[in-house]
């Protein structure tokens, strides 16, 4: 009787995205930062477990800080552990990049914002976009715009039949 391997998950695969972002901020630039995780986190990472839909950063001390994360712990997490979904999280960046952003989010409306969770090298890294805040208008155009495209799409798939 063959034993099969339990799938590994892709290494280039997103863990987790935050849709939310791309509707309530314009994204000025992006940034790659590592994460201090604990052990019971990347497996729980591993399996999905991760939400970063409230997601943002913030920065204390010249570091940078991502709250709002919450990463599930799974039910056969080790006894020894007592898991915290919603525990604050350090992300790693260089300490020049770290500059700059804080010049940048104390001028007037700019905030940092997580956009997603993805492995790199068997690595989590997260994804940060320092971020301005969209206006209502901007959010109705945002939606004007998804909704025409989504009727062209019909249109040119029921053309296509």
């Amino acid at each position: 009787m063959a034993t099969t391997k339990p799938k590994k998950p892709d290494p280039t695969a997103k863990i987790a995205d935050n849709k939310k972002a791309s509707f309530n901020y314009f994204f000025e630039e992006r940034y790659e930062c590592g994460m201090v995780l604990e052990g019971w986190e990347v497996k729980a990472a591993r399996e999905g477990k991760v939400q970063i839909t409230d997601g943002y950063v913030l920065v204390r001390d010249g570091e940078l800080f991502l709250m709002g994360c919450q990463i599930n712990p799974l039910k056969q997490a080790s006894t020894h552990v007592s898991p915290n979904a919603l525990r604050t999280k350090k992300l790693l960046m260089a300490k020049a990049d770290i500059k700059r952003l804080i010049g940048k989010v104390e001028q007037k409306g700019y905030t940092l914002v997580a956009l997603n969770l993805h492995w790199k090298n068997g690595k989590i890294k997260c994804e940060v976009a320092l971020a301005k805040g969209k206006a209502d208008h901007d959010k109705r155009d945002t939606i004007k715009d998804r909704e025409g495209k989504r009727e062209v799409e019909r249109a040119m798939k029921t053309r296509n039949r």
